[in-house]
């Protein structure tokens, strides 16, 4: 299979099983065609995003005692790698002479977000919340919008998004197990780890594709459309260790570590 007729399938196809399914052979990337963009994906009528401020929000970790606030919370996840994975079909659509190991190094990225997708789904179901009984929202796509490069595309998506999710797994994972939930605790773990490999891809291309002369952290904080910055690629509970092994170095980890908002927008 033609990796532009997987990125095709994922961002324009209508039918949420198709989104997901993992090509049966093994791409190629011999015809990677036209540059295409799209305001937003093709979706089935209950995954269409909702207004503004209407799709539910994250449920307090109190909140997780009940069943039905952790199918929403697995939802909402459902949602989020559903978006990230159709941010990284339109990068392929939208990039076609980014370099070859780039793109094959995307589409791996995408099996496992396809995975995760369906991970959350299922266990929203098998609690009583079907994936698109609920409204959703899209944040993740909204920003991909602005990604001018694949270097923009590294530094928000890779970076802050899968960033932040080296602390929200470990974070959710202890949600979960607090109310005894050892299902949703391990499907946070197993992403958790995958997460990892997700913020390395995003760490060796950004060293490819940056200014040499920038550090890693200028170069990336250069990279992101205000209002996101660095302060978002982080959560409550700091996870150093995940970040050395991404192979962001001991400066960079600091550096995130210790950011403060400045008082105006930076770019």
């Amino acid at each position: 299979m033609e990796l532009r007729a997987f990125a095709e399938q994922v961002l324009l196809s209508d039918s949420l099983s198709e989104k997901i399914q993992r090509p049966g052979t093994a791409l190629t990337d011999h015809s990677p065609g036209a540059a295409l963009r799209v305001e937003r994906p093709t979706r089935p009528e209950n995954l269409q995003f909702a207004p503004r401020r209407t799709a539910p929000t994250m449920p307090k970790p109190q909140a997780f005692i009940d069943s039905q606030k952790r199918a929403v919370a697995h939802h909402i996840m459902a949602n989020h790698e559903l978006q990230a994975l159709e941010v990284m079909a339109m990068v392929l659509l939208a990039f076609p002479e980014a370099p070859a190991e780039f793109r094959m190094g995307m589409a791996e990225i995408m099996f496992d977000e396809q995975r995760h997708t369906r991970l959350h789904a299922q266990r929203s179901e098998e609690l009583r919340v079907e994936f698109g009984d609920l409204p959703v929202n899209s944040y993740i796509w909204n920003k991909a919008t602005e990604y001018a490069s694949e270097l923009e595309y590294i530094a928000g998506l890779p970076l802050v998004f899968e960033g932040a999710n080296l602390d929200h797994t470990v974070e959710f994972e202890q949600c979960f197990l607090n109310h005894g939930d050892v299902r949703g605790a391990a499907i946070m773990r197993a992403i958790h780890k995958d997460e990892i490999l997700h913020v390395q891809f995003g760490v060796t291309w950004l060293r490819r594709l940056k200014d040499p002369s920038l550090s890693d952290f200028q170069a990336w904080q250069q990279a992101l459309h205000w209002p996101i910055r660095p302060a978002n690629a982080r959560g409550e509970v700091f996870q150093p260790e995940a970040r050395l092994a991404a192979g962001m170095d001991a400066s960079f980890i600091d550096q995130l570590r210790t950011y403060v908002d400045p008082a105006v927008p930076h770019n």
